[in-house]
C-alpha cells in the first residue's frame, strides 16, 4: 500500500478553484482554510480542509499497517506551486550591454534594428554546445525553483534555422526529463526574421511552415508568433499559427506588445490558448478575447525593464477577461525570474488584489498551458504541487514586496526545498 503524507497546521491555506481559468470578478475567489491540512498520495491529493477534518478523514481511510508522514506546518501558509506560463529560459550568451544602453535612452526596436536583440542571442545559441545550454538552462530552473515556480513554459526562438532550434527542443527535453520542475515547451521559429530572409518576411514564413513545424510536432505543445509592426504582421502570423493548429499545435501569441497592431484581436479570431503582453492591445481586441475564451497573460517584469508602461490588468479583469500572470525570462528585455518583484508590480501598479494575483499565477498561469485541469489549485485529484511560505496568510504576497517568501516545496508529493525548521514525523 502506497504511503500518504500530509501537511499539517498551516497557519492558513490558500487556494483557487477550479479546473479551468476564472474570469474577472472571479479571480479574486479564494479558499482559505485556517489550520489548513493537505493529504496526499503518490503524486495526487487526496484531501484538503482543516487540521481537524484530515484527522478523522484518516481515522476513516487507513487501512491496518499503512503509514502516513505528517508534517507540522504551524506559523506557514499553504499555497499551491506557482505556475510560469512563458519564459525564453533556454538560450545562449548575455545582452547586459544592450540593457544599459537601454537606460542610457537606445529603444528596444533600435537595438534589434541595428542587429542586436534577438539576433545577438540567436547568435550566441547557435554557437552554443547542447551540454552549455542544459547546464545554463538547469541553473535558472534551480533558481526558478528556490522562487516556487513548479511548472514553466519554455519557448525556442533563438535559432536562425531548424537546426538550432531543433537543438533548444532536445536540451527541454533532457530538462523536462532529469529536472522537478514540469516544462511545457514552445515552438518558436516566428521570434525574429533572419538576416538571410531581411525583407522576405513571407519566405521566412513559408521556411517554418515547411521546415520548422515538421521539426516541433509532438514534441512541442504550443506554438507562438511574435506578432508586431515589420517583425511579423497580421496575415504572416495567422498563415503560420494555421498551419500550426493544423499540425496538432496549440497556439499562443505575442501580441500588441509595442505598437496597438491588433494582434489581440487576431487571438481572438484563432481561439488562441493565450495572448501575451498586451501593453498597447486595443479596448475592442480585449473584449474579443474575453467573449473568446482567450487567457490574457501579462507580463508586467518586461514592462519594468523596458520602462513601458504596464498592461491594463486592472481594466481587463473589471471586463471579465482572466488574467495570467508570466516572468518573461529572456536574456534582452526582461532577464529575470523573480516571481517576488511579478506580484509586487501586478498589485501596486498594475491594481490587481492580492488574491486576484495569487490566481493569476497559479490556476491561470496553469490554464494559459492548459492544465488547469491538474493543477494550479489545492484540490482533490490534483497533482501535489504546493508551497510553504514563510509568512501568517497569503497578504503578506504582496505587503512583504519583492521578497521571496518561499521556504519549502512539495513538487509531485517530494518535498524537493525543505525548511531547515520544519519538523515531520510517521504516525
Amino acid at each position: 500500500m502506497d504511503p500518504y503524507f500530509m501537511i499539517e497546521h498551516a497557519h492558513e491555506l490558500a487556494t483557487p478553484l477550479g479546473k479551468v481559468a476564472r474570469k474577472g470578478a472571479e479571480m479574486k475567489d479564494l479558499r482559505l482554510i485556517p489550520d489548513g491540512a493537505v493529504i496526499w498520495q503518490g503524486d495526487t491529493i487526496v484531501f484538503t480542509g482543516t487540521s481537524r477534518e484530515a484527522g478523522s478523514w484518516l481515522d476513516k481511510t487507513l487501512k491496518p499497517g499503512q503509514k502516513i508522514e505528517a508534517i507540522d506546518a504551524s506559523g506557514y501558509t499553504l499555497i499551491p506551486g506557482f505556475v510560469d506560463p512563458h519564459t525564453h529560459f533556454v538560450f545562449g550568451g548575455y545582452r547586459d550591454d544592450e540593457f544599459n544602453s537601454r537606460l542610457a535612452g537606445a529603444s528596444y526596436m533600435e537595438i534589434m534594428e541595428a542587429g542586436g536583440g534577438i539576433a545577438a542571442t540567436n547568435r550566441a545559441t547557435q554557437t552554443a554546445s547542447p551540454e552549455e545550454l542544459y547546464q545554463s538552462g538547469w541553473d535558472r530552473l534551480e533558481r526558478m525553483l528556490d522562487l516556487g515556480i513548479t511548472t514553466v513554459e519554455g519557448k525556442t526562438g533563438y535559432g536562425e534555422d531548424t537546426e538550432t532550434e531543433d537543438k533548444m527542443l532536445q536540451v527541454m527535453e533532457r530538462l523536462d526529463r532529469d529536472h522537478p520542475i514540469d516544462v511545457v515547451k514552445t515552438y518558436m521559429g516566428a521570434h525574429a526574421v533572419p538576416p538571410r530572409f531581411r525583407g522576405r518576411p513571407d519566405d521566412y514564413v513559408d521556411y517554418l511552415i515547411r521546415e520548422g513545424l515538421p521539426m516541433a510536432e509532438g514534441r512541442a505543445e504550443f506554438c507562438d508568433v511574435f506578432t508586431e509592426k515589420n517583425v511579423f504582421e497580421l496575415d504572416q502570423s495567422e498563415r503560420l499559427l494555421e498551419a500550426a493548429r493544423q499540425r496538432g499545435f496549440k497556439l499562443k501569441m505575442h501580441a500588441d506588445e509595442i505598437v496597438p497592431l491588433g494582434g489581440a484581436g487576431l487571438a481572438a479570431k484563432l481561439k488562441a490558448t493565450s495572448a501575451d503582453h498586451l501593453l498597447k492591445a486595443s479596448d475592442h481586441d480585449l473584449l474579443a478575447m474575453r467573449d473568446a475564451g482567450v487567457i490574457a497573460t501579462l507580463l508586467p517584469l518586461t514592462a519594468f525593464s523596458l520602462k513601458e508602461p504596464y498592461a491594463r490588468g486592472r481594466f481587463m479583469i473589471d471586463q471579465g477577461l482572466a488574467v495570467a500572470l508570466g516572468t518573461d525570462l529572456n536574456p534582452g528585455s526582461c532577464y529575470s525570474q523573480s516571481i517576488p518583484l511579478m506580484i509586487a508590480l501586478a498589485t501596486i501598479y498594475m491594481e490587481l488584489t492580492v488574491e486576484e494575483a495569487l490566481t493569476a499565477v497559479t490556476l491561470n498561469a496553469a490554464a494559459a498551458l492548459d492544465l488547469a485541469a491538474s493543477r494550479g489549485s489545492l484540490e482533490v485529484g490534483k497533482k501535489a504541487d504546493m508551497l510553504l511560505l514563510d509568512c501568517p496568510n497569503h497578504g503578506h504576497l504582496s505587503y512583504h514586496f519583492a521578497m521571496n517568501l518561499v521556504e519549502g516545496v512539495i513538487k509531485d508529493g517530494v518535498m524537493v526545498r525543505r525548511p531547515p525548521t520544519l519538523t515531520g514525523m510517521a504516525r
